[in-house]
């Protein structure tokens, strides 16, 4: 179903999803009044129909409404690719924690307590427009200049969105597109995010390739983004040849000292003695100008961030 032809330059679109006429209208009435374009639906089917129709920037949905209930409408909005970008703001008259946690695990942005008061409910839409806003910038530049970055927000464990790099990347590792992101992401990003804990990358290793996570920044929404790099132990190599004019034989042998491998450990791996190796490392010494093994490391490393495209 095509989006509807609604003029996006001009104002900000509300889809209101409630089953109670009053309320929709009270609603209705505020965010007309401040400028905003208003859409509504009365039930969970038609909320799912109209927003994937005219693509609002941000929902109020409630919570509670027969048949299809809001927690499975924001879910299966945030399950459809073409809508999993909407803030949605749940509208509930339901304060205990286990329904608070259910709103935020089924995609909530953020939730306000019935009845609502209009003042705040404008509030929270501006703000929370903004930072929609702002994520949208971000996310067309990271896209423009074909960066691999996700969005994860931890509570729900959701990729609430991705650059389409990141998306290949993701399927070639993980072997499936990913709506949740994988155990060994969330795990990660768990101890990275304890108090104190250093931020050290992932790195998810398949045969010589390598995918590695870092962390950039947190939204004002609570997501995660994460950007992604591959290695590659060839493109690595290659690197390391053009980079010092080194021989195939002693740029894999300075690769692999800057993975930290002893001389006995690079000989395994190549099929060389340690003697061998050494007499590469001489070389490779004479050649980078250095004279220990840390000072050729250094090098090695700095070479292959600069041709990194992070």
């Amino acid at each position: 179903m095509p989006a509807l032809n609604l003029d996006r330059n001009s104002t900000d679109i509300v889809l209101i999803v409630d089953d109670v006429p009053d309320n929709l209208a009270v609603l209705h009435d505020a965010l007309d009044e401040s400028g905003f374009t208003v859409l509504v639906a009365i039930n969970g089917e038609s909320a799912l129909a109209r927003a994937r129709q005219s693509l609002p920037d941000i929902i109020l949905l409630d919570a509670m409404m027969p048949g299809m209930d809001g927690f499975e409408v924001a879910r299966r909005l945030k399950a459809d690719f073409s809508t999993r970008h909407i803030p949605i703001i749940f509208m509930t008259g339901l304060t205990e924690t286990e329904h608070v946690v259910a709103a935020f695990n089924a995609g909530g942005t953020d939730y306000i307590t019935k009845p609502v008061r209009t003042g705040e409910v404008i509030a929270r839409v501006h703000s929370h427009l903004a930072s929609a806003r702002q994520m949208k910038q971000a996310r067309s530049a990271l896209d423009a200049f074909g960066q691999a970055t996700i969005a994860v927000r931890p509570e729900s464990a959701r990729i609430t969105w991705q650059t389409p790099l990141a998306r290949r990347l993701l399927a070639n590792y993980f072997d499936a597109e990913q709506e949740h992101a994988p155990d060994a992401i969330l795990n990660w990003l768990a101890a990275s995010r304890e108090p104190g804990a250093p931020t050290l990358p992932l790195n998810i290793v398949r045969d010589s390739r390598r995918l590695i996570f870092t962390l950039h920044d947190q939204t004002a929404d609570g997501e995660w983004l994460l950007v992604l790099r591959e290695e590659n132990d060839a493109t690595q190599i290659e690197a390391l040849i053009s980079g010092f004019t080194l021989t195939r034989k002693e740029a894999e042998v300075l690769y692999w000292v800057t993975k930290g491998k002893t001389s006995p450990d690079i000989g395994e791996i190549l099929g060389s003695s340690p003697r061998t190796v050494n007499k590469h490392l001489e070389h490779v010494y004479e050649k980078l100008g250095v004279e220990t093994r840390t000072a050729a490391a250094n090098l090695a490393l700095n070479r292959l961030r600069l041709g990194s495209p992070e």
